[in-house]
C-alpha cells in the first residue's frame, strides 16, 4: 500500500494553542476530571496509573502496585448545565505479583475483567475482583486486543488477538467464564509491538512496517513503513474492517482491512502517545495537549492543554485520558451546539459538513429537522453576505418557508398573511434595511435575488401552500422594478391577491398590466373600463402601444355579450376596420349555441358601412355560409360602394378598379345571391362586364357574349367567360359556350375584319374544345388552311388522342371482363367436357360446348336436366344443378 504523505505541510511540533485560539477554535470538547490524586492513592506518593478500563459506570484503574481499583462514575449537570463527575470508591484489590498491571478489559457479558500483570492474563470477577476459582490464565503474554466484531456467535465467549513472548507470535485465544481456549498461531516476518483485530483481521505494527494479516486464509497485506524503534505505534480499530495508525511524518493514517485508506489522513503531533475516535472527530494526546481533528475536512479543530498525559482510551463512544495520578473524561459537547458556535461565527462551510458528518448519528427524523434548519440558518448567513448563489442553494435544501426570506422586505408579505418568523429565530436582521445598513445598491441586488429565487420555486413543491404570498411578492418586485417579466405573471395562472395587488400596480402606474390583474381575477368589466381609459388618454401607460387593438381582441374572446355590446359602439366608432374584429375574430361555436347570432350582428352594424360589409365577407368568403340573404346582402353593398365610387371619381382610380375586383369575383364565385334583383340594380349603368357575368348566372350566354364582344370589345374576357362558366360542367357544355362565341364573331350580318380574326384565334387558341366537322361546316370556303392550321393541328391531335383513349378503355373493359370470368370460373370449379364424354342420363355424347353440371360432378345434357327436374324420382339421386357453359 502507498500512502502519499503530501497532503499538507506542517511542522514537527504543535504550537502552544489554547482553548480560545479563533484561528480554528471550535470548543468540541470540555476536558473534565473523574478520579482526583487523593481518591485514588491517598498519601501514597509513589502510585502511577498504569492502565484505565471503563464499563458503562464502572471505571477500573490498574496500577504500577499491582492494584486493581474500582469506581463507579456517574454523570451530573450543574445548575449552569455543566456536565460534572461524581466517583464513589467500590473497592481495590492486590492481584499479588509484585508487578504492574499493563492492561485491562472488561467483558459484561462474562462478568469478568480480563487483566494483563506479568505478562500473564488472568480472568477476575468484576464486582468484587477476585481472581476465577478454575485459575484459567494466559501466559507469556506481551500485550492483547479484544476482538469487538468477533467471527465466533457465541454471546458468552470473547476473542483476544495476543502478542506472544515467544518470538514473531500472534495468538488467537477464546476466553470463557472460567477458562481460555487457544484457536489459532501463526507467524509473522517480524516482532510485533501493537495489534488490533476486526473480525478475522488482524492489523500489526511489526519493527519496520505496518501490515494486515488475515488469520483465517494467512493472507497478508503491507501497508507502509514505520520505525517502531524510533516512535511508539499506534493501532485502533475505528470500524468494521478499518484501523487508525500513527504514520510517518506526523500523520493519522487511515487503512482498511483491503490494504487501502479511503479517507485523507490527519495532521497530527510527531509525539503523539494515544489517538482515540469519537466521531466526526479523531483525538490525539501528546506530551503536552490534547488535538481534535475533523475526520471530514482533516482540519484541526481545537486545542487544549494536558500536561503529564500518557493514557488516552475511547470506551463505548466515552473518551478517558489519565496523568499518572489522576483521571479525565474528555466531554463532546453536543453536536448541535458545535454547529451553532459555528454558524454565529459564520463558519458557514464547517457547521454544514459537520452536521453532515452527524448523520450516521441521529434519528433519520431527527436529523432531517436538525439540518434543514441548520441548511436555512446558513442560507441566512450568505444572503447577509450578499453570496446569493450559495444562499439559493441552502434555501433550496433546507425548504425554507419562503416567507422567512419575503418578510425580510418591508411591504411585500400579504397584508392578510398570518406568518409569523420562526422561534428560535433562523437570523439576526430586522428587514432588509437593517441588513444592508441602507445602502440602496445593495437593497436592489437583494431585491433582485428575490425576484430570480421567488421565479424558481413558484412553480415547485417548495411554494406549495404559499403561492398566494409568492405571486403577490413576486408582482410587487416587478412592478416596482418595472419589469419585463410582470405581464408574463399576470397572463399565466398566477395567485395575486387582488386587494393587496392592486393598490400597488395603481401607486406605480401599471394600469394596463392592473387590468391584467382585474380579469385575472374574473372583473372583466373593470379592466375593459380600465384600458378604454388609458386609449382616450385619461390614463397614462405606454405598456401597449396598440392598446385599442388589444382591447378589441380581448373583447372577441369575452364570453360576456353584455360587455361585448357595452364597448362595440366604442370601438367601432374609434375604427371600423379594427372595431369589426370583435365580431369576426369570435370562437364558431358561439353562434352554434346562440350566444350572438350573425342577423343580430348584421342588424347592429347597419350604421356602420364599413363594419357590415367587413362581417358580410367574413361570412360569406370566410366562413362559406351558404345562405342566400348574407350572399345578396352582399352583392348589393359591393354594387352601391362601385356605384358611389362611379359616380364620385376617376373612372380609371385605382380606388374603383379594386371595388369592381371584388364584385365581379363575388358575381361569379357565388350560386346564392338573388341575380335578378342585382341585375335590376346594374342593368341601367355602364357596368357591362358585371352585366354580362349576371346573364351567365341567368344562363342567357348569347346576351353576356353580345356585350363581350359588341359592346366592350374585349375578346379576351369573352374567352374568359366561356372558361369560368364551364368551370365543373361536362365537356359538351363548355364546346356549347365556345360554339355560341365563335357564332358570335361569324354572325353573317356583321362585316368586321377584326371579328374574323378573333374566330380565328378562338379557334386556334381553343382547337380541343370544338367540334371540328361543325367548325369546317361554318368557316367560309375563302379561308386558306394556313390560316387555320394551328386548329386543324390541334383538332387531328385531339381527335387521335380521343380514338386512342376509347381504344384504351374498350382494352381495359376487356381485360376487366377476363378477369371477371377467370374468377367466375374458379368460383364453379373448372369442368372438362369433351366429345367423348356422354351425358349420364341419355348416355348420348355432348355437341354442344353447354352442360349441366350437379354438385356431386355427374355431367348432363341441359334438355335432359330439366326433363329430368320435372320428374320426382330423380330428386331422390340428384341435388339441385349448376349451369356451365
Amino acid at each position: 500500500m502507498h500512502i502519499d504523505t503530501s497532503f499538507n505541510e506542517k511542522p514537527a511540533s504543535l504550537p502552544n494553542i489554547g482553548v480560545g485560539d479563533s484561528t480554528f477554535c471550535v470548543k468540541a470538547f470540555e476536558l473534565v476530571p473523574a478520579v482526583e490524586r487523593a481518591l485514588l492513592m491517598g498519601d501514597k506518593a509513589r502510585i502511577n496509573i498504569e492502565c484505565i478500563e471503563c464499563c458503562g459506570k464502572n471505571l477500573y484503574v490498574g496500577t504500577n502496585d499491582c492494584f486493581v481499583y474500582h469506581f463507579l462514575l456517574e454523570e451530573k449537570t450543574t445548575s449552569k448545565e455543566k456536565l460534572t463527575f461524581s466517583v464513589q470508591k467500590q473497592q481495590h484489590k492486590y492481584l499479588g505479583l509484585k508487578k504492574p498491571v499493563s492492561e485491562l478489559k472488561a467483558a459484561s457479558a462474562l462478568n469478568r475483567l480480563i487483566v494483563l500483570c506479568d505478562n500473564t492474563i488472568m480472568l477476575v470477577n468484576m464486582l468484587n475482583l477476585d481472581p476465577v476459582q478454575s485459575g484459567a490464565k494466559i501466559k507469556g503474554v506481551v500485550t492483547f486486543t479484544v476482538n469487538e466484531n468477533p467471527v465466533n456467535g457465541d454471546p458468552f465467549c470473547v476473542e483476544l488477538g495476543v502478542i506472544s513472548v515467544k518470538r514473531r507470535t500472534i495468538q488467537i485465544y477464546m476466553v470463557y467464564e472460567d477458562r481460555v481456549q487457544i484457536v489459532k498461531e501463526l507467524s509473522t516476518p517480524e516482532q510485533p509491538s501493537a495489534v488490533s483485530l476486526d473480525g478475522y483481521f488482524l492489523c500489526l505494527a511489526l519493527t519496520t512496517q505496518y501490515i494486515i494479516v488475515n488469520y483465517n486464509t494467512g493472507a497478508s497485506q503491507d501497508l507502509f513503513p514505520f520505525d517502531t524503534e524510533e516512535k511508539k505505534p499506534i493501532v485502533k480499530r475505528i470500524g468494521r474492517e478499518e484501523f487508525l495508525l500513527a504514520g510517518p511524518g506526523g500523520l493519522g493514517m487511515f487503512a482498511t482491512a483491503a490494504g487501502i485508506s479511503q479517507r485523507a489522513p490527519v495532521h497530527w503531533s510527531e509525539n503523539v502517545i494515544g489517538a482515540a475516535i469519537c466521531f466526526p472527530y479523531v483525538v490525539a494526546l501528546d506530551e503536552g495537549f490534547v488535538t481534535v481533528h475533523s475526520m471530514l475536512d482533516q482540519q484541526l479543530k481545537q486545542t487544549l492543554p494536558f500536561r503529564d498525559g500518557h493514557i488516552m482510551q475511547e470506551f463505548e463512544g466515552k473518551v478517558i485520558l489519565a496523568t499518572m495520578k489522576e483521571v479525565y473524561v474528555l466531554v463532546p459537547l453536543p453536536l448541535e451546539r458545535q454547529i451553532q458556535d459555528l454558524l454565529a461565527s459564520q463558519r458557514v462551510e464547517e457547521a454544514i459538513v459537520l452536521a453532515e458528518g452527524a448523520q450516521r448519528n441521529i434519528p433519520k427524523e431527527k436529523f432531517l429537522v436538525m439540518y434543514r434548519r441548520i441548511l436555512q440558518q446558513a442560507g441566512f448567513i450568505q444572503f447577509g453576505q450578499l453570496q446569493f448563489l450559495e444562499a439559493k442553494d441552502n434555501f433550496r435544501k433546507g425548504q425554507l418557508d419562503v416567507r422567512e426570506l419575503i418578510s425580510l422586505y418591508p411591504l411585500l408579505l400579504s397584508s392578510t398573511s398570518t406568518f409569523t418568523r420562526s422561534h428560535p429565530p433562523l437570523h439576526e436582521f430586522a428587514d432588509l434595511n437593517h441588513l444592508t445598513q441602507g445602502d440602496q445598491e445593495k437593497i436592489t441586488k437583494c431585491k433582485r435575488f428575490l425576484i430570480s429565487y421567488l421565479k424558481e420555486i413558484r412553480s415547485t413543491e417548495v411554494a406549495n401552500g404559499y403561492k398566494e404570498d409568492v405571486d403577490t411578492a413576486l408582482l410587487k418586485l416587478y412592478a416596482e422594478a418595472n419589469h419585463e417579466s410582470l405581464l408574463d405573471l399576470l397572463v399565466s395562472e398566477n395567485f395575486c391577491l387582488l386587494v393587496d395587488s392592486a393598490p400597488w400596480l395603481e401607486k406605480h402606474k401599471k394600469y394596463f398590466a392592473l387590468g391584467l390583474l382585474y380579469h385575472c381575477n374574473g372583473q372583466d368589466d373593470a379592466a375593459v373600463q380600465l384600458w378604454v381609459r388609458i386609449v382616450k388618454g385619461e390614463l397614462q401607460d405606454t405598456t401597449r402601444p396598440d392598446l385599442y387593438e388589444y382591447v378589441v381582441d380581448f373583447l372577441s374572446f369575452c364570453s360576456s355579450q353584455e360587455l361585448v355590446w357595452k364597448y362595440a359602439d366604442w370601438a367601432l366608432q374609434k375604427n371600423q376596420k379594427v372595431g369589426v374584429q370583435i365580431f369576426t375574430r369570435r370562437p364558431v361555436d358561439e353562434e352554434n349555441a346562440g350566444k350572438l347570432n350573425p342577423d343580430d350582428i348584421i342588424k347592429y352594424l347597419h350604421k356602420y358601412s364599413q363594419a357590415v360589409t367587413q362581417y358580410l365577407e367574413h361570412l360569406v368568403l370566410d366562413r362559406k355560409i351558404q345562405k342566400e340573404k348574407f350572399h345578396t346582402h352582399l352583392a348589393v353593398l359591393y354594387l352601391d360602394e362601385v356605384l358611389q365610387l362611379h359616380s364620385q371619381s376617376d373612372q380609371h382610380s385605382e380606388e374603383l378598379s379594386t371595388a369592381r375586383a371584388k364584385l365581379r369575383s363575388l358575381l361569379q364565385q357565388s350560386c346564392l345571391y338573388r341575380v335578378q334583383l342585382v341585375l335590376g340594380k346594374i342593368k341601367d349603368t355602364d357596368l357591362n362586364l358585371e352585366c354580362a357575368i349576371l346573364y351567365g348566372k341567368l344562363e342567357e350566354h348569347d346576351k353576356a357574349l353580345h356585350i363581350l364582344v359588341h359592346q366592350l370589345k374585349d375578346f379576351q374576357a369573352a374567352e374568359d367567360y366561356c372558361l369560368w362558366n364551364s368551370e365543373g360542367r361536362d365537356l359538351s357544355y363548355r364546346q356549347r359556350l365556345f360554339h355560341m362565341l365563335l357564332a358570335v364573331y361569324m354572325d353573317p350580318a356583321v362585316d368586321n375584319d377584326t371579328l374574323v380574326m378573333a374566330a380565328v384565334d378562338l379557334l386556334n387558341n381553343h382547337a380541343e374544345v370544338f367540334d371540328a366537322v361543325r367548325v369546317l361546316r361554318l368557316v367560309p370556303g375563302n379561308w386558306s388552311i394556313q390560316l387555320l392550321c394551328p386548329f386543324l393541328r390541334g383538332a387531328m391531335r385531339e381527335s387521335m388522342h380521343s380514338k386512342r383513349m376509347s381504344q384504351v378503355a374498350l382494352g381495359l373493359a376487356k381485360s376487366e371482363n377476363a378477369i371477371y370470368k377467370h374468377e367466375k370460373l374458379k368460383y364453379k370449379g373448372l369442368i372438362n367436357l369433351s366429345e367423348k364424354k356422354g351425358c349420364q342420363l341419355c348416355h348420348n355424347t355432348f355437341s354442344e360446348p353447354e352442360c349441366v353440371c350437379y354438385p356431386n360432378g355427374i355431367l348432363v345434357h341441359i334438355h335432359c336436366a330439366a326433363k329430368r327436374n320435372r320428374d320426382s324420382a330423380s330428386k331422390q339421386h340428384f341435388t339441385k344443378p349448376q349451369n356451365h357453359t
